[in-house]
């Protein structure tokens, strides 16, 4: 009969490969590794669910929500849209990116920084006319690297801080990860944007890729606000910024009535309507830098019913409801408070208003509405959305709102107030409340296959530990160091730690070796610290592969990487993470 410790082993061997290998989802894989565990009696009964309502996925889940709604907000977009300069050369454009990515994945999860912030890599490379491929990858470093500056940054900090929790009695702090993270941030950052983009190929995304960025464009209509027509501008005088968002301005529509021409001499007046051609995307972007309004939004409903408006994009087939017909003659706004905002229609232009216009198969609808509003309206105009195909409406007038509730939140839980789940929850209730996120939102944007891994791998890393597979790893590792100084021994941790991470997933790795890193200070009478922090940064520093961390996943086809470009820019870069992380460990966090 094999012993527990041969059981626990023999999970977690087959767990490893089977993550390497890839092809089963990971959060089945490690769910299913912990039914196993606990049909085995190695995780008790009553701890065998005990994970999702541990405090790490709890922070983890809220993080994701309350990125969600800075971004929402606009007050991420204020930060980002600042850079969009193709004229900077190519090392500077890379450390100006570099340095706003890792900032904003200090106060957001760094997922969401690099999916805020790659449109825009992308588009300068596009107007600079060079290869995407040389400035993507160093922008997902950065971004990895700045979400080790903070707690919340990236999920390793908060599996570690709660790890200690358990195994301590105390939490680390908010900025507890500071020191060293900044350290390794800085020469991160300086490494990819001076020296690191050379190793780079330059080689464009693949059309697959470059597809999801060019959306189809949309004749639209746009609301002049009384705040955008105090401004006193001419037609002619917002064609700048409507060229800089590759937007043309077709006219413009007063009393119900389209101006003839392109009206470039008429002075915009609160109520007009823009005619506007352009990606939806691109046209929510002009919108918003000209403080105008969307065609029905006023009608929408606001405050804690709300939640945030979406355009979504949906193909009108044969036989629709709103085939031969217009969107006003069936009540579309009046019946489902969805707008018809824009119609496509193979490149052609059109005098008629939007929502008069006859729709014909083969149209592509603009909706603006809530995304149930828009599903179910339609599902009932008998059009199909097309999938992945929907823009987020920024509401930039709650930016400043969005910031102080999160900032308030923050410094509760570092003042000690309370802790810093209540608190980020407590941010949440105030994003919904001001309609920053709806309650669609709040589930959509979490990370499930994360949550679900993450809550299946802490009863089996208790596990691990509690039949001393930890400690057997610890004794092994220490063994190889005997007579060496105790600095060799973490050294050693961290690289292993690192190279796990480059395969495993960031929280995986950090699970299996947090409980390594406590019996290895155990054993040598140091400072636990110094060996959580260590793992704490390996376990983020995954370069080497596409799929050690999602950001790296994220940017592998439009960059058009391939999985040996990696190598080339990651491994010197951890190194070089080694180099600096070490002594900045053995500095802040002292062994003895």
């Amino acid at each position: 009969m094999p012993s527990d410790q041969t059981l626990i082993f023999g999970i977690f061997g087959v767990l490893f490969v089977l993550l390497v290998w890839g092809r089963i989802r990971y959060d089945l894989v490690a769910f299913g590794a912990l039914i196993l565990a606990a049909a085995l009696g190695l995780v008790p009964k009553a701890e065998v669910f005990s994970g999702f309502g541990h405090s790490a996925v709890a922070i983890i889940a809220l993080v994701l929500i309350v990125s969600k709604g800075l971004v929402g907000s606009g007050a991420i977009e204020k930060l980002a849209e600042r850079l969009l300069d193709s004229e900077r050369s190519l090392p500077l454009h890379i450390a100006v990116m570099a340095v706003v990515g890792a900032g904003i994945s200090a106060i957001i999860n760094n997922v969401a920084a690099l999916a805020l912030l790659m449109p825009l890599d992308v588009e300068t490379a596009a107007k600079a006319k060079r290869a995407v491929s040389q400035s993507l990858m160093p922008l997902s470093f950065a971004t990895i690297l700045g979400g080790m500056i903070t707690l919340i940054g990236t999920p390793p900090n908060i599996v570690i801080a709660e790890y200690r929790q358990d195994a301590l009695g105390e939490s680390f702090g908010m900025f507890d990860f500071a020191p060293v993270g900044l350290a390794v941030a800085i020469a991160g950052i300086a490494f990819v944007s001076l020296i690191g983009w050379r190793f780079l190929p330059a080689r464009e995304g693949s059309l697959e890729q470059e597809a999801e960025f060019e959306k189809g464009r949309y004749v639209a209509e746009v609301r002049v606000g009384e705040k955008a027509a105090e401004q006193e501008l001419t037609v002619s005088a917002l064609y700048p910024l409507a060229d800089e968002h590759d937007v043309h301005i077709l006219g413009l529509v007063r009393r119900g009535k389209r101006l003839p021409g392109f009206s470039a001499r008429q002075e915009v007046r609160a109520s007009d309507f823009l005619v506007v051609e352009g990606e939806p995307k691109a046209i929510e972007a002009f919108m918003g830098k000209n403080d105008m309004e969307f065609a029905g939004s006023e009608k929408q409903p606001s405050g804690v019913t709300a939640g945030g408006l979406t355009l979504t994009e949906a193909i009108v087939p044969d036989g629709a409801r709103i085939d031969g017909r217009t969107a006003r003659g069936l009540q579309l706004l009046y019946k489902h408070s969805v707008t018809l905002l824009g119609v496509s229609r193979n490149g052609k232009r059109f005098r008629d208003r939007v929502r008069l216009l006859t729709i014909k198969p083969g149209d592509v609808l603009l909706l603006l509405g809530t995304p149930e509003r828009n599903a179910t309206a339609a599902a009932w105009l008998g059009v199909l959305p097309l999938e992945g195909r929907e823009t987020a409406v920024v509401q930039r007038e709650k930016a400043g709102l969005s910031i102080v509730l999160f900032l308030g939140a923050i410094l509760v839980a570092v003042l000690g107030w309370t802790s810093l789940p209540v608190s980020l929850a407590a941010a949440v209730i105030g994003f919904i409340a001001v309609g920053l996120v709806s309650g669609r939102e709040v589930y959509d944007s979490i990370e499930w296959k994360v949550i679900v891994l993450l809550a299946s791998l802490i009863p089996l890393a208790a596990a691990f530990e509690n039949v001393g597979g930890a400690q057997l790893i610890a004794s092994g590792i220490l063994g190889w160091t005997e007579g060496f100084p105790a600095w060799v021994s973490l050294l050693v941790l961290f690289i292993v730690t690192m190279t796990l991470s480059d395969f495993l997933n960031n929280v995986a790795t950090t699970l299996i070796a947090a409980p390594i890193a406590v019996g290895m200070a155990t054993a040598t009478g140091t400072n636990p610290d110094a060996w959580l922090m260590a793992v704490a940064v390996a376990a983020s520093c995954a370069f080497l592969t596409p799929i050690g961390h999602k950001n790296n996943t994220i940017i592998l086809g439009p960059g058009g990487y391939r999985f040996g470009d990696y190598w080339r820019i990651g491994l010197p870069l951890e190194l070089l993470v080694i180099a600096v992380a070490m002594p900045t460990i053995l500095v802040v966090w002292p062994l003895l």
